[in-house]
């Protein structure tokens, strides 16, 4: 024998109605027949109830609005799912009742006032059409059913609006009731009758609790719940899109996840049936082939450390501290024994070993009376200055796993300190039991989502890593980087278990921002069609107030302005990469800054493509530092447009057809001279000294100029194009000399004791340098291990492809790292 529960929404209109008579239908062909069906008030119905009630107090005539939509809904549905002749006689006994209600709401208008009482009353009008018309409905598709009032058997004190249940006659009344009435029971959930027959309610979910009574009281076999998700979910399906259904709970842990805000079972629910060890099942009455969650004393075979992750919105934590409390007995019993003479709930508590504090978590509309009534008990100690007055910190939140299997898996709570700092988000109070079915942690409100997220992923999807990405910049590198994405994703996911989202997206004109991601097959089109247009302020402080666990920021420009936004960036725990140089090759103390606040943000500051875009320039010449090694000299042919001028520049090809060439190709900047005269190679030597230690500033850096002052004063165009085929006899001779010597010229950056230079050299065939071709970069790195024979590191080290690819592998890194 079973018993089952349906709640509002699974009754919200006639067809869903009609849906519930199909699922009981179902059940009762089977073998474990059902004895009661416990339905809560139609949808929204109980809200409208409260509204019309409280206008009615405040002296507002519009409650009769309220009151119309309620009465106009309830007939609604009977003349839906009712033939006219049918429909008649029900229609006159929820008349009769709406006519009760109507004399009660006009009385509350009158007096002006809604005592609990009287609003125990109003409420159950809810239940009570919703049973009526349900048995009704029931009766008419031929299965043979009684209404029945629970207030007739579940008995309580007179506590009006969470009543307590007095088992001791609600049991017996059940036992009787149903001996007598064999046929299915559609009972009132949530309300229930003090002594002498006066209405009370159960709390807000209290049907859940009435069909435990029920199923407790009976022996049932099983209790169904029917709702409108597939059971308990391992966190708020609202705030974590992945989440999804717990298969086996144990009660402890089911009590837990109530108590934290699993909105799908009421907490008292769980007492009767453990205490009869009646199996719970959570269904939905949507998809009622689903499964569920299965609630049992046992927990199932296999089970992970952490079953759920739930949280409390809105709290606010106080704190009474002082020397006074340090060794002196009953503290804790006097500050718990004044919160609950006010009936003030405590949600956590915290103490510290040293007793100096004591930490505990109230909702806000308690806040001020518990303040006043913790300083009143301890108001002599106060004004003696041994105790402090009692600190209040609001816009707070609790968020807790749960699972009975923690206690047997060590570092759990360091895996959840680890992802909450991995995001960023601090842990003003953390607390647990002996017992290590839950850990909670008090954070700012704001990062509750955040938080969720964070956890849910190290617990559940741990194989699974979810990157969000905030790009600026889909020019060429930008563009290039989507488009690998793109391509990457499908092997990404299924062999590396990582997945990057593309959330928001910025170049010079639109912006976009899309949370679910944004389809890397039709970016283009999308972010030209946005509406907003493009305001860096506004970009960035949306990328912040979107507070999305583990994002980064991907800079693909090269832009002056955006770099100035890094540290608002860092600052709110979010990661970069880029291959913009203008932060790294700024004044040394403000990327001394950046380096600094990534590392204590606990986030990465990534510019691997600031020197050799794809090579593995910057980490080789870390990993040398890090492991020991002393770095003796580093030089480098750094610029691709340099590499390739000087590679092609020879007796068949004058220095200024090669620099056309190159410009041709994309190599040079529009005025090539900015490559010519060392300005990006500048930033690169820089950055790597600052890689090596040194306290370097970019005006240490000594730039032997090549070009001639008649080249460096020619205005852009027609004009530098003549000043440079003028200059080709100058060059042609430094080419020959060299050439007749066997030598090559090169343009190289070096770091050598403290010193930076960029010259243009002629090198031997000794040199690495010497067989350097293409658009090629090299860098060589002599050190106190690669003494006899350099480190050299060569390959592309401009270009889209290469670009693009060096970010995407520093993202992947990122996100390794998270």
């Amino acid at each position: 024998m079973r018993v089952l529960k349906f709640g509002g929404t699974s009754l919200a209109n006639a067809d869903r109605i009609k849906n519930v008579a199909d699922i009981v239908q179902a059940e009762l062909n089977t073998r474990n027949k059902p004895r009661a069906v416990v339905v809560s008030a139609f949808a929204k119905m109980t809200d409208l109830l409260l509204e019309m009630a409280k206008k009615a107090s405040l002296g507002d005539i519009h409650y009769q609005d309220a009151l119309e939509r309620f009465t106009n809904h309830h007939a609604s549905v009977i003349t839906e799912l009712f033939n006219r002749r049918d429909a008649k006689p029900i229609l006159k006994e929820i008349s009769a009742l709406n006519d009760t209600l109507t004399q009660l709401l006009y009385g509350i208008y009158l007096v002006m006032e809604a005592s609990p009482r009287t609003l125990d009353y109003v409420l159950s009008f809810g239940e009570r059409n919703s049973a009526i018309i349900v048995s009704h409905f029931f009766n008419s598709k031929n299965i043979d059913c009684q209404f029945l009032d629970a207030r007739d058997v579940i008995k309580t004190n007179k506590r009006f609006g969470s009543a307590q249940v007095d088992l001791d006659l609600t049991y017996p009344n059940i036992r009787s009731y149903f001996r007598k009435n064999k046929p299915l029971q559609v009972v009132t959930g949530f309300i229930s009758s003090a002594k002498g027959g006066l209405t009370t309610t159960l709390g807000r979910g209290g049907s859940d609790y009435s069909v435990s009574l029920i199923g407790s009281a009976l022996n049932a076999k099983s209790i169904e719940i029917w709702t409108d998700v597939n059971g308990v979910l391992t966190s708020d399906p609202k705030k974590v899109d992945k989440a999804f259904t717990i298969e086996h709970m144990t009660y402890a842990e089911a009590v837990e996840m109530s108590h934290f805000g699993a909105k799908v079972i009421y907490p008292p629910t769980i007492q009767p049936a453990l205490e009869k060890e009646i199996p719970i099942y959570i269904k939905n009455t949507f998809e009622p082939d689903h499964p569920g969650t299965f609630i049992s004393a046992k927990p199932g075979p296999y089970q992970k450390a952490v079953k759920g992750i739930s949280s409390i919105s809105d709290i606010c934590l106080l704190t009474l501290q002082g020397s006074g409390l340090f060794g002196v007995p009953g503290i804790a019993a006097r500050l718990f024994e004044s919160l609950a003479s006010a009936q003030i709930n405590v949600i956590l508590i915290t103490q510290g070993s040293s007793e100096h504090s004591i930490s505990f978590a109230v909702q806000p509309s308690v806040v001020s009376r518990a303040k006043r009534r913790v300083e009143k008990e301890f108001e002599f100690e106060i004004a003696r200055g041994s105790v402090e007055p009692v600190k209040v910190e609001p816009n707070l939140a609790v968020i807790a796993i749960i699972g009975e299997n923690m206690r047997y898996m060590p570092g759990v709570a360091g895996k959840m300190l680890t992802a909450l700092g991995n995001n960023g988000i601090n842990a003003i109070a953390i607390a647990q039991g002996s017992s290590e079915l839950n850990i909670s942690v008090v954070i700012n409100k704001e990062n509750e989502a955040k938080a969720l997220n964070a956890l849910h992923e190290a617990f559940f999807l741990s194989d699974t890593k979810v990157i969000h990405l905030f790009m600026v910049g889909v020019g060429l590198i930008g563009g290039t980087l989507l488009e690998q994405l793109r391509q990457q994703a499908p092997f990404l996911r299924e062999k590396r278990s990582l997945e990057i989202k593309v959330v928001a997206l910025a170049n010079t004109r639109k912006m976009l921002f899309m949370e679910e991601g944004i389809p890397l097959d039709n970016w283009k089109n999308l972010l030209e069609k946005s509406q907003a247009d493009t305001d860096i302020d506004s970009y960035v402080e949306k990328t912040i107030s979107m507070n999305l666990s583990n994002s980064v920021f991907v800079d693909n420009t090269a832009d002056l302005l955006i770099p100035e936004h890094y540290q608002r960036i860092l600052e709110a725990s979010i990661s970069i990469s880029t291959p913009n140089k203008v932060a790294t090759s700024s004044n040394f103390d403000h990327y001394l800054n950046l380096i600094h606040l990534a590392e204590n943000r606990n986030v990465y500051f990534g510019y691997e493509t600031n020197v050799g875009a794809g090579l593995p320039v910057i980490p080789t010449l870390r990993n040398l530092i890090d492991s020991g090694d002393r770095v003796i000299k580093i030089e480098g042919v750094l610029s691709g447009s340099l590499s390739y001028i000087f590679n092609h520049f020879n007796e068949e090809m004058s220095f200024s057809e090669a620099i056309k060439n190159a410009r041709k190709l994309g190599y040079t900047e529009p005025d090539p001279r900015i490559d010519l005269n060392g300005v990006d190679v500048k930033r690169k030597i820089l950055i790597l000294a600052r890689e090596a230690g040194l306290k370097m500033e970019a005006r240490e850096i000594k730039v032997k100029n090549i070009l001639p002052a008649y080249c460096q004063k020619a205005a852009l165009g027609h004009e530098l194009d003549q000043a440079l085929e003028k200059a080709d006899e100058y060059f042609e001779k430094i080419r020959a000399k060299a050439s007749q010597a066997d030598r090559r010229l090169r343009m190289i950056a070096k770091l050598e004791n403290g010193k930076a230079s960029i010259a243009l050299e002629e090198v031997t065939k000794e040199s690495p340098f010497y067989f350097l071709s293409g658009s090629d970069n090299m860098i060589v790195f002599t050190t106190q291990r690669y003494k006899d024979r350099p480190l050299v590191i060569q390959g592309p080290g401009a270009g889209a492809e290469v670009t693009a690819a060096g970010v995407f592998a520093e993202i992947i890194h990122i996100g390794n790292l998270l």
